[in-house]
């Protein structure tokens, strides 16, 4: 059993990102959307649930939209971190604040009811994130009661696997009855290559037509510093393979970065370039996709 920090001990306070971001290289194409950031505080009223694995200074709503301005972007998905566990006041709040500019994706209380759903629904949320048990933390695992329920108003799910054990759950993630949106190159170790097995199985399931990926958080991949060259292979062939069935996210404020060299926002989304070298993919990528599977 994964050891969770008892609420006695206080996590770690994580890096802060990089406050000037770099206006990217490539502009971004008319309508671009972040799939994938982080939003805390202000702690005054929000604090950090404790069994979180970390803790972090204000990421507030008004500091992404300023980046989202430098990145040339025209919204994000908010994604729900460890940080809050399943508590979905801090979300709701920021939907209702900023309706046009976020959507959302929660963790979710097991026991969660049909009625929490409908008003998250109401608010902008679109998908429930599950994590499998490799991450420490708050975290919901998967839960085929919360899919079947979220099902019914039209939602993903969002998993977060854990270096290779995307293979252990392939199938219990096709069987469920939803679309399912795969964190972060679906965490498989970058330095594995595209032979991996791990790569191997998130290609097949790309193929059902069923499943997306995002190309988001490299870091996660790679322990080294920025540009992580070693996912650059993945990406590429990802974008070969399967490049109607791929997201972007920024995964902005970047926690648990601590002892590592922080990136630059700009410098990250340039990254893409690199990654999907054809116009016309990085905008359907960036445009047309997000639309698809959160509405905006």
């Amino acid at each position: 059993m994964t050891a969770h920090p008892s609420a006695s001990t206080t996590p770690p306070l994580t890096q802060p990102p990089d406050p000037h971001p770099r206006r990217p290289a490539t502009p971004a194409p008319i309508g671009a959307i972040d799939c994938h950031v982080h939003l805390f505080g202000p702690a005054s009223r929000h604090p950090f649930h404790p069994g979180s694995r970390y803790t972090s200074a204000d990421a507030l709503p008004e500091t992404q939209i300023a980046m989202q301005e430098v990145l040339g972007l025209a919204g994000a998905v908010v994604v729900s971190g460890g940080g809050y566990g399943p508590d979905t006041r801090h979300l709701e709040e920021v939907l209702e604040q900023y309706p046009t500019r976020f959507r959302g994706v929660a963790l979710l209380p097991d026991d969660v009811t049909r009625a929490h759903v409908a008003r998250l629904d109401r608010l902008g949320v679109r998908g429930a994130r599950f994590v499998s048990a490799g991450h420490q933390g708050a975290l919901p695992r998967l839960s085929k009661r919360v899919a079947h329920l979220v099902a019914d108003f039209g939602w993903h799910v969002q998993f977060y696997p854990w270096r290779e054990d995307l293979l252990t759950h392939e199938r219990e993630l096709l069987d469920l009855p939803v679309p399912v949106v795969l964190d972060h190159f679906a965490a498989i170790p970058a330095a594995g290559g595209t032979d991996q097995p791990a790569f191997a199985c998130l290609l097949r399931m790309l193929q059902t037509g069923r499943t997306w990926v995002k190309l988001s958080g490299p870091m996660r991949c790679d322990p080294g510093h920025f540009p992580y060259a070693s996912v650059t292979p993945l990406a590429l062939e990802l974008a070969r393979q399967a490049p109607q069935r791929l997201l972007w996210g920024s995964d902005w404020p970047h926690v648990n970065m601590n002892g590592r060299q922080m990136p630059n926002d700009g410098d990250l989304f340039d990254l893409l370039t690199a990654w999907v070298p054809d116009v016309e993919t990085r905008r359907q990528i960036l445009v047309d996709h997000p639309r698809a599977v959160y509405g905006f």
